[in-house]
């Protein structure tokens, strides 16, 4: 089952894909079902009781047409997962622990919805805006110290993750912290796969693109830390609740050619960069996370507004 969250109306409503062009309206299919993710999570069986609704219905709206949404409103925890990727850990040079991950968190305001605009920073406040496509977890049962072989049995789904990031600033102190959370600079969607029908993560791969230029491919067994360890080591410090998000880390970026599509010269930005193989997102870029099965999450690249008070 592939899930949507969009606008009806200004409102936030949820959608099941019956096609890949087409979408019911949950609330069409039964009106006792919540019309946001994190109410659908937080409801007992609420997954089984969409699935019950959806079996069998065809849409009649059509997803092109729809606004989307965040697919959820207000999630719990978003946690994200820093050189998890073993190509990642090797083009960066550093060193991470092969015992315990390395997690951060980020702020939900630091999201935007799929093909609303990311914002890149003024270049007087920071040049280094990088792509990071990953694959996002959404935790659907809550848990405490669960066992690695029934970490699972809590996902609820899979989405694409954006977990776009300032440099200049994560490198700042030990914590990545603002680096990692820039208002409006990452993105999640476009739609929630369930667990039961993506099957395992290891199994699929992930491509990001930039200006149709693939910068990233990956296959997502080249993970440090699997789901299933994550969830674990998470749960030992708290009960993982519904609604909660992780980011399971970015893979290394691709050589980058001397040209891109359009024909600019890039080795002047490759020269800058400090990840090798990294080409930074810029105002009038498209980037596109695609991971097999969960679709192609896109969103344009737009410049921040200057570097002055606001209030």
């Amino acid at each position: 089952m592939r899930i949507i969250s969009y606008l009806d109306g200004g409102t936030p409503s949820l959608g099941v894909l019956t096609s890949d062009t087409t979408f019911a309206a949950v609330h069409e299919l039964d009106s006792k079902l919540p019309r946001t993710l994190d109410a659908l999570l937080a409801k007992k069986k609420g997954l089984a009781k969409l699935a019950d609704a959806a079996k069998g219905a065809t849409g009649k709206h059509k997803l092109a047409d729809a606004k989307l949404a965040m697919l959820l409103q207000q999630p719990h925890a978003f946690w994200a997962l820093a050189l998890n990727f073993k190509t990642h850990i090797q083009e960066t040079g550093l060193t991470t622990s092969d015992v315990h991950p390395q997690i951060f968190l980020r702020v939900p305001w630091s999201f935007v919805p799929p093909n609303a605009p990311l914002v890149a920073p003024p270049p007087d406040v920071a040049r280094a805006f990088d792509y990071e496509g990953e694959l996002a977890v959404v935790i659907g049962k809550s848990g405490r110290h669960i066992p690695i072989e029934r970490a699972l049995e809590h996902v609820a789904g899979y989405c694409a993750c954006n977990e776009g990031s300032v440099r200049e600033f994560q490198r700042h102190n030990r914590q990545f912290g603002l680096g990692k959370n820039f208002e409006h600079s990452g993105s999640y969607g476009p739609w929630l796969m369930t667990a039961d029908e993506f099957g395992d993560p290891a199994t699929h791969s992930l491509i990001t693109r930039l200006n149709g230029v693939v910068r990233q491919q990956a296959p997502l067994d080249d993970m440090l830390f699997s789901v299933a360890q994550v969830i674990n080591y998470l749960s030992v410090g708290y009960t993982l609740q519904p609604g909660d998000v992780i980011a399971m880390g970015t893979s290394g970026a691709l050589p980058p050619a001397p040209d891109d599509a359009a024909g600019n010269d890039l080795s002047a930005q490759v020269r800058k960069n400090p990840i090798p193989g990294t080409v930074h997102m810029k105002a009038g870029d498209t980037v596109e996370v695609e991971i097999t099965g969960l679709g192609v999450l896109r969103n344009p690249i737009v410049a921040d507004l200057p570097n002055e008070y606001r209030h």
